[in-house]
């Protein structure tokens, strides 16, 4: 008899092993149980790119609202009944942190995937490391254009936002047509970060064009305090348009050390990276509002500061997940938006991998994506495809009002990348 019970113990523990959803659903995938999902990220909640720590706040906030809500899908609270697990770490925007944070994801946690780590270069730093590890590094919170290029050789990896080639881009179709001719000045980010916007943004003013009218273009290293130097020769230069392609705090200093310096630009074009509501409000204050105002920038979701969606039903969704879950959060940051609307998208995509989750179901959702955000803005599509990895390509340019401290779009959707 206790043989034969052996044995039974034995078999049971093989089923469990090698039949998928044995159990409850996915026993042999990393993460996932019968009841739960658990996930992370990394984050910077402290160093240069701190003003980002609300994102994964933000995105904890909506993850909690799923778990409690009963889904419209099959009534259960969760993903199918599963409840998420949300983990998430400082890396102080520094890629070896981020290496090694990754690693302790994935071999402590045991998460299904990776879910928003933030920052290119040190999205960067766990690329290979999760690649290798086939897990899912989803959604990254950086445009970099390598998460929708390079998929080939790391196709464990996928962006969100627009990419910052497809950006910068639509920054130099603007300039040529309603400043052409004018000279250019371009302070950017020395690193992967920058130099994509920096390319976007050349390749579509031209090799002539730029050769004729780029005056000016000066690299900042992430770790400087000061951009003294350059914006000396910024004002040098006989520049009238301004060109900034750097994180939030860079980009505040950039613009009080103009001011300061009386290098008063016509325009202004900043990255929507760096046009937060901190570094925003932070600019009004060292450089004043008439300096700011009229800086040209993009959105692709809506805005929680702006009066016109008040009676939007996902604003008021947002509001209200705010309200019950964000422990205290300001529901008019957008970066708190940000990340609600980021959760929103690996939620509808965990939906559609379906009830026996895998890793490489996840994947395939991922790259079979058509369908809308309602947090986004209205007419974005998510649209993906085995041969197209950026999920989000269409924006609206949209300029800054130094006084009411909003910003206000213009124009129609534009698609950065066409398809």
């Amino acid at each position: 008899m206790r043989k034969l019970i052996v044995c039974g113990v034995g078999l049971v523990a093989a089923l469990a092993l090698t039949v998928p959803g044995a159990f409850g659903g996915s026993a042999q995938t990393p993460g996932v149980t019968a009841r739960t999902i658990t996930i992370g990220g990394t984050f910077p909640l402290t160093g240069p790119a701190a003003s980002y720590a609300p994102i994964p706040v933000g995105m904890k906030a909506y993850f909690s609202f799923i778990n409690a809500r009963k889904s419209p899908v099959d009534g259960k609270r969760g993903v199918y009944g599963r409840q998420i697990v949300w983990k998430y770490y400082d890396d102080g925007y520094n890629p070896a942190n981020t290496a090694q944070l990754s690693r302790r994801l994935v071999e402590q946690d045991k998460v299904f995937a990776t879910v928003g780590q933030l920052g290119t270069e040190p999205v960067l730093g766990a690329r290979a490391y999760l690649n290798q590890q086939k897990v899912p590094q989803a959604l990254v919170s950086t445009g970099a254009s390598y998460w929708g290029l390079q998929y080939k050789e790391y196709p464990w990896t996928t962006g969100w936002q627009p990419d910052y080639i497809a950006e910068g881009r639509l920054y130099g179709l603007h300039l040529k047509a309603n400043h052409r001719g004018k000279k250019i000045a371009i302070v950017y980010q020395n690193d992967d970060y920058g130099k994509d916007y920096l390319y976007g943004f050349k390749a579509a003013l031209g090799k002539l064009y730029v050769d004729a009218n780029v005056v000016a273009q000066e690299p900042v290293e992430t770790t400087a305090t000061s951009v003294g130097a350059q914006m000396t020769r910024v004002r040098a230069s006989g520049a009238t348009i301004l060109a900034v392609f750097q994180l939030p705090t860079p980009t505040v200093r950039t613009l009080a050390t103009g001011k300061a310096l009386g290098f008063n630009p016509e325009q202004i074009y900043m990255n929507s990276v760096a046009a937060i509501k901190p570094a925003m409000d932070a600019a009004v204050a060292s450089a004043g509002a008439a300096y700011v105002t009229g800086i040209i920038t993009i959105a692709y979701a809506k805005d929680p500061q702006d009066s016109k969606y008040d009676n939007d039903a996902a604003m008021k969704l947002y509001r209200t997940i705010i309200a019950k879950y964000g422990g205290g959060l300001t529901a008019n940051d957008p970066q708190v938006y940000y990340g609600v609307a980021k959760a929103e998208t690996f939620v509808q995509v965990l939906y559609k991998a379906g009830k026996n989750l895998t890793r490489a179901g996840l994947q395939n959702a991922l790259l079979s994506m058509n369908y809308p955000n309602k947090f986004l803005l209205p007419g974005i599509v998510q649209k993906t495809s085995r041969s197209d990895h950026f999920i989000v390509s269409q924006m609206q340019l949209q300029r800054f009002n130094g006084t009411t401290k909003l910003w206000v779009p213009f124009g129609k959707l534009i698609e950065g990348r066409p398809r």
